[in-house]
This record gives structure tokens, sequence and C-alpha cells, in this order.
């Protein structure tokens, strides 16, 4: 069971009961590459970091408890991590507080300071990536229909919409959901159906997908089944289409998907290490948005159940090689992400003590006093 708790430090027994069990290679695979995987899942409102006991190698699990915390956005530079969540009505900026080689008395190597949250209101905020250009985010403001990023004066601004949308309007049109980026620049985006009026996307969930160049605005993939996650990598134009439960790539010539693997349920979420993906396996919801999809006919015809996991897929055979099994009330996933070189990391929460001391002052030089 996770080792954090967003409690003021005491075990909540009413709390929603989960367990999580890694398979027998899943430890040695990520103690070989050598960081930790970090996970959300809205359902239950919790942010999870996946790392390594340092003395036993089994695995850590850390969490922390935000409102419906959905995208994850990681950026490395100068040596630094800095972690982007979204939650409910707000984006997070989480910054580690200890230095390189630096560990905490109980054996982690990096503490997540939640130092910044900005409230940009609920506009669904789903994947997050930040520019080459600029230390601000760049994210889907899903209910908004549009790119965006965050502004000094107001909630937020859009930086790009799809052509097919003819305003900037509240009403979710086509759920525009993942964006991923080329050179350090937005480049792909994924939505649901090409609509231009609210909630009609989900009347296209079976085939209605596409895939956008945001630099041209050109439809370079259509006919998906609820496409998420894209993400550019090694070159190649990697999705997933929830709706069938498949991982593959898109031919940017020709627009065909290529299937690499089928998952057992509804897959969302995607970040890579080495030949590997990392992918979020979710229970496909009863709701009518996510009834009757041919993911579920699909499990129905092979005998198999859905599950709630992270999936490693090796990016050249396609096996799922190492599997983290969630299992009791977490069914569904969002986002996932991979912090390098952090093997054992902690997020403060809000509600116990050590928030209030963990204190970080930026270097100071007499050059720096006014005059």
């Amino acid at each position: 069971m996770p080792e954090g708790q967003d409690n003021g430090g005491e075990l909540d027994e009413a709390a929603p009961k989960f367990d999580i069990k890694a398979s027998r290679t899943f430890a040695p695979w990520l103690s070989s590459v050598g960081g930790t995987i970090a996970f959300t899942t809205y359902q239950v409102g919790k942010l999870f970091m996946i790392g390594l006991h340092p003395e036993t190698g089994r695995v850590s699990v850390f969490e922390r408890s935000f409102p419906r915390c959905m995208g994850l956005g990681v950026d490395n530079r100068d040596g630094k991590t800095t972690l982007w969540m979204s939650s409910l009505y707000q984006l997070w900026r989480m910054e580690n507080f200890l230095e390189p080689g630096a560990k905490t008395p109980d054996g982690f190597d990096a503490v997540f300071v939640p130092v910044e949250g900005r409230t940009t209101g609920d506009i669904d905020i789903h994947d997050i990536h930040c520019r080459a250009d600029s230390r601000l985010p760049t994210f889907v403001a899903t209910r908004f229909n549009c790119l965006a990023t965050l502004d000094r004066e107001h909630s937020f601004k859009p930086v790009w919409m799809p052509p097919f949308i003819d305003r900037l309007a509240a009403e979710d049109r086509c759920h525009l959901n993942g964006f991923t980026m080329e050179n350090g620049e937005p480049a792909y985006a994924t939505c649901v159906a090409k609509t231009n009026v609210g909630g009609a996307w989900r009347d296209h969930r079976q085939s209605g997908g596409a895939i956008i160049d945001l630099r041209t605005d050109e439809i370079v993939a259509d006919g998906l089944s609820m496409p998420h996650s894209p993400r550019l990598y090694g070159g190649n134009l990697y999705v997933l289409q929830s709706g069938i439960g498949e991982f593959g790539r898109i031919d940017r010539t020709t627009g065909q998907f290529q299937s690499l693997c089928f998952l057992p349920g509804f897959v969302r979420g995607v970040t890579f290490v080495g030949d590997h993906a990392i992918i979020g396996v979710s229970r496909p919801r009863k709701e009518e948005t996510f009834k009757g999809l041919p993911v579920d006919a699909r499990l129905e015809a092979e005998g198999r159940s859905p599950k709630s996991m992270l999936a490693v897929v090796n990016l050249n055979t396609g096996d799922i090689e190492h599997t983290l099994e969630i299992t009791g009330v977490i069914q569904e996933l969002y986002d996932v992400a991979f912090l390098p070189g952090i093997k054992r990391p902690k997020i403060l929460g809000f509600k116990t003590p050590e928030i209030r001391f963990q204190i970080r002052p930026a270097p100071f030089s007499r050059s720096d006093e006014p005059r």
C-alpha cells in the first residue's frame, strides 16, 4: 500500500481500499532504467509515484490526494525536474527541493513540493507539455476545445483551436484531449470527432477520431476510435485508440494506423523510456459515453476481463513485458509520466506539518541588494 497519505498523517480506515501488485519482472526492469513512474487517477483523486526501496529493491508506492487530478507534464532542464499536474480547477507546479545525490533521513531521493497552484477554473485540462522556449506549460483545455497556456491576468490564454471549431466556447465540442511536441513546439493533437456542437463527439466514438497537425491545420489521420495520448518518440508518431484498446504508430505519410498490441481495457496515458512504452489501462466505465465500444466486444470474445494497470510494452515486439496491476476501488487511470534519475520520491501534501517547514530559499548575493 502507499506510503504517503494526505489526511493529516493518520490512516483513514474508512477510505476506499485498493491494492497495487507488480509482476515478477517489474521491479528489476524499473531498477534497470533508473527512474520513477508517476500516474494519476481522477476517479479517486490520487497522484502516485512508483519507485523502489533502496535497501530491498521492492516497489515503493507514494501517493497524495488532489481533486480530479489528470494531466502530467515533466520538464527536465539544467539537471532539475519540474512536475506539472492538473486538478479540478487548478494547475500545479511541483519542484524537487533536494539537491542531486541528497536523501532524506527516511531514504527518499526527491521531495516534490507544490510550490505554485494556478487557478484556471474547471476547464478540464488533459495533456501538458512545456515548450523549448518557455518554462510555462502548454496544455489542452478540453472544455474550451483549444490548446492554451497560463496568463498573468486571465484564467488561461488560448494558443490554438482546431480549424473546424468556430469560436471559443465552454462546450467540449470535439473532445480535444491530447497533443505532442516536435522540436520543442506543439505538433499533433487528437480529438474524438471533428464536430462543432457541444457534446456531439459522443455520437462518433466508434470511428470519428482524428489527429491534426497543429502547424498546418491538416488532418493527418482519421477514422480512429477515441484516440488519446499522441506522442512523438524516436521519430515515430504513436497514439492510443482507446475505443478498441490498441497502441500503435501512425504513418505520417498515409495516415494509416499500425497496431503494436492490444491491451485489456480503455487505454489512456503514455510515456517512454528506452525501448519501452509505459501505458495506462483502465477498466471501461459503465456510463453511456463509454458503453458499446469495440474493446468491450473484443474482451468478451476472447474471454478476458478488463484490468486497471500500467503496462510496459516493448516497442520492437509489441509484447507486454511488465505490469503493475491496481485492484479494488481504483478502476481508471488518466496520465503517465517518467521521472529519470529519481528512484524513490515523495510528495508533500497540504494537511501534514511537513509542508510548513520544507523551506528552500534561493541563493543570496550582496550584489542582489538594492542600491
